[in-house]
């Protein structure tokens, strides 16, 4: 998350040396630096006002787009520390304060060592002043007050486990399993799609995912990619993927329900779980991509008739799967004979609907489902999930027969000097490292597993998760470590 940072303390207390092992060169604003710039040197005091006119406007800007900025200045003007607060927060962006309380013994030493020491005067002046920005700063609406010490930029979503309290146990109800969902196959083109595809549900498989997912789609999406980036069918896509592993889930997140017949779709995913030796999961949407069906000349129906469509889908499925071949008379179509063989290999194929509308889709999940699919924050998924269980209050349904799950965009690495090297490999020219990382929840595995028992406390026991290097060796491999330690809390 972007942030400011003031680092408020005497000539030599340790500002700078600390702001370029903490922060990247390109996050720091000095007004050292800035003297330097436009006057005769760094300790040109004669190019201060320039120098600060300048500073102001950098910090404007900078929160202006949100990037995290470290004013790297003295900080003891109290007028220019309340009003870069003021800039950050009409940004939305929090302000901290670090001050740096060395021993005045060891700033004298180090003043003393430089080659253009300081004048005693106007160290003790600084010296002096420091006392007084101690008391001050705490009145000044920054929202923390720190002194120095080594520090990690996280997204919000993942603050490491030993700056917060760490969420009571989970109700041992069921164990947290993760899904991985594919959703980019930009891999270098057609001719290595199948081989990297393989590659990637091997590797899921060995790291202890539960089950693998494509999107449903059949062109890519803007908020994933470009209109013509290679995006492979679902459901053929899942049938490779059948013949290719051995003991992962498979399924489409979610299909949309215009794009198919509801009983051709029936058949295929029947047909699925058979080759698959029954692994099948069917999820099921309204779907909400106007310009993708209509660009491929299947009607876009109002919102109300989907909904309709999908449940006549679900009430018709049970016997399309069954035995016979029964009728079915529905609301949106009807179906004189449902038959259907090879029946699927299980009784039933677990059937999840994703979507988070309280009114009907949830009410949906409750009378048909086996599976919800919710998105948003855990303070998000604990309101759906309560309102889940009201629907099922209603009809006496046992809320525990339905798995709760979530999507969320995760990106973990081993450590955060590996962590700050895949983002810069990753995030686009125009994305900034913390935009890319907020977005991507980027963490290191012990941020990920405060991150998910967050998500299990809220009522979501299956994590389906996008990961964004997922092409790349070692992504898959050390989100296993989350799965292997989720697998044990």
């Amino acid at each position: 998350m972007p942030c400011l940072v003031v680092v408020c303390g005497p000539s030599g207390s340790g500002k700078s040396t600390w702001a370029a092992g903490t922060f990247q060169e390109s996050q720091i604003v000095s007004s050292d630096r800035i003297r330097g710039m436009v006057g005769a040197g760094e300790d040109d005091q004669q190019a201060g006002t320039a120098a600060f006119s300048i500073l102001e406007q950098v910090v404007s800007e900078r929160m202006r787009r949100g990037l995290t900025t470290v004013i790297d200045t003295l900080g003891m003007d109290a007028d220019k520390r309340r009003r870069w607060v003021g800039i950050a927060h009409e940004a939305g962006i929090p302000a901290y304060a670090v001050l740096f309380d060395t021993p005045a013994v060891e700033i004298r030493a180090r003043n003393s060592a430089r080659a253009r020491p300081i004048p005693k005067t106007v160290l003790d002046k600084q010296l002096s002043r420091f006392r007084a920005v101690r008391g001050e700063i705490e009145q000044e609406g920054f929202d923390q007050v720190l002194t120095e010490q080594p520090m990690v930029m996280v997204t919000p979503s993942v603050v490491p486990a030993r700056s917060r309290p760490a969420p009571e146990p989970a109700a041992p109800t069921a164990p947290h399993r993760f899904g991985l969902v594919v959703n980019r196959f930009d891999w270098g083109g057609p001719e290595v799609l199948a081989t990297n595809l393989a590659s990637i549900a091997h590797r899921a498989e060995a790291a202890g995912f539960h089950d693998l997912w494509v999107m449903d789609h059949f062109r890519q999406i803007p908020r994933v990619g470009r209109a013509w980036e290679d995006i492979p069918e679902a459901y053929v896509s899942l049938s490779f993927l059948a013949g290719v592993t051995r003991t992962i889930g498979l399924g489409a997140l979610v299909t949309a329900i215009g794009h198919r017949h509801p009983v051709v779709l029936g058949k295929m995913v029947a047909t699925l779980d058979v080759l698959s030796g029954g692994r099948a999961v069917l999820g099921l949407g309204i779907g909400w991509d106007r310009t993708e069906q209509e660009g491929y000349g299947i009607p876009f129906l109002p919102v109300r008739q989907r909904y309709d469509l999908l449940e006549d889908t679900l009430k018709m499925l049970p016997l399309l799967w069954g035995k016979g071949s029964p009728s079915f008379e529905g609301v949106t179509f009807s179906a004189p004979e449902l038959t259907c063989y090879p029946r699927p290999i299980r009784e039933h194929i677990p059937i999840l609907i994703g979507g988070s509308g309280e009114r009907r889709t949830l009410r949906l999940v409750a009378r048909y489902a086996d599976a919800c699919n919710l998105f948003g924050r855990p303070d998000v998924i604990r309101r759906k999930v309560e309102v889940l269980h009201g629907h099922c209050s209603e009809i006496d349904r046992d809320p525990d027969e339905i798995e709760v799950t979530h999507l969320v965009d995760v990106m973990v690495a081993p450590d955060r000097e590996a962590l700050r090297e895949r983002v810069e490999r990753l995030r686009g020219r125009s994305t900034t490292a913390e935009a890319f990382m907020a977005r991507n929840n980027a963490g290191v595995v012990e941020d990920q597993l405060e991150h998910f028992a967050a998500y299990h406390q809220a009522g979501a026991n299956h994590s389906m998760v996008v990961l964004p290097d997922a092409h790349l060796e070692g992504s898959i491999e050390t989100f296993g470590l989350v799965i292997g330690a989720m697998a044990h809390t």
